[in-house]
């Protein structure tokens, strides 16, 4: 079996595959109760954290399964980006195991992992346009095969995700903010405000939100009568018809009918419902996988390993994990 791990922010992911690279089981803790009091993840808690559940969520995965460590024949683990200890916490317990029980050692990349999570539940075909979006990263990609991929564009700046949080810590709705715009989204009007659409109409494939959280800020300081929902809910707009136009402009110059949508701001229920209906309009194929592979998981981890594992391509314990994508 291949035993899949992922620590590279603040959750903690393990997950168990089979030699013929089927999900049995995997498990997710997070943190998000410890972080939410800081309105963001502190980095040296979120690792600390990682060190103290990533052996307890191992032993937890293999007494569930029935396996014992002498069935495990390979490790995947997430080598980056993201943030520097927590990857060392997840890469330095693989780097252990695989050198221990004398197993091949499996380097894994975040982002590939995410284009991937699609084929834990479906088979899409290549080549496909692809959409990450989550709170560290938002970029559109070429994926061509399951050897290879090429970013088209990526944002400047803020991730979309974390222009979620900002604005919803400037509202006073918590973290993380995603789910809380979604939720006073969904009761206002979409169109009460019109916040700027940053590099709608550029040529690039690349993203900015830094200009529309300022717009939001500058709003809500000049604006005391508005009501939450529809701040909320214009934002929001604002967000999605970027993320969605950005990738339909991709998927229609490269002739390309087919989107993949992962990371963990793909499981808004707005984007998904927008994607969905401008995607039926324009004869393009979008798909989104499950939210519990939206977000950080070692099961995408696991499906990338387990195709290095079949391809032989693996890794050093020389090789040291690394924190910036781009």
């Amino acid at each position: 079996m291949l035993l899949a791990l992922e620590t590279s922010c603040d959750e903690t992911g393990v997950a168990l595959f089979s030699e013929e690279g089927f999900l049995i089981k995997h498990f997710l803790y997070s943190q998000v109760a410890i972080h939410s009091p800081f309105g963001g993840i502190v980095p040296e808690i979120a690792s600390r954290k990682q060190l103290e559940v990533l052996p307890s969520l191992v032993r937890k995965l293999l007494r569930e399964t029935y396996t014992s460590l002498d069935k495990i024949k390979a490790i995947a683990v997430t080598f980056g980006p993201g943030l520097i200890g927590s990857l060392l916490v997840g890469v330095s317990f693989a780097k252990a195991l695989s050198w221990s029980l004398k197993v091949p050692l499996i380097k894994v990349d975040h982002l590939e992992a995410h284009l991937r999570s699609i084929f834990l539940e479906k088979e899409v075909e290549f080549p496909y346009i692809g959409l990450l979006v989550s709170g560290g990263h938002t970029a559109l990609f070429l994926v061509t095969s399951w050897e290879e991929y090429y970013l088209l564009g990526h944002t400047r700046d803020d991730a979309a995700g974390e222009a979620f949080d900002k604005i919803a810590k400037l509202l006073g709705l918590g973290y993380p903010g995603g789910p809380f715009i979604s939720f006073w989204a969904k009761k206002g009007n979409r169109k009460a405000i019109f916040f700027p659409r940053p590099m709608l109409e550029d040529p690039n494939y690349d993203f900015s939100f830094s200009g529309l959280k300022t717009a939001v800020v500058n709003f809500v300081k000049n604006n005391s009568s508005f009501k939450l929902e529809d701040i909320c809910a214009s934002f929001e707009e604002a967000i999605v018809e970027v993320l969605v136009e950005k990738s339909l402009k991709a998927s229609k110059e490269l002739k390309i009918p087919r989107i993949v949508v992962s990371g963990g701001v793909a499981s808004n229920f707005r984007l998904r419902e927008f994607f969905f209906q401008r995607a039926k309009e324009e004869g393009i194929e979008v798909f989104f996988p499950s939210p519990e592979f939206c977000t950080d998981n070692a099961a995408m981890v696991g499906i990338v390993g387990w195709k290095k594992w079949q391809k032989k391509e693996l890794a050093s314990l020389e090789d040291e994990p690394y924190a910036r994508a781009f």
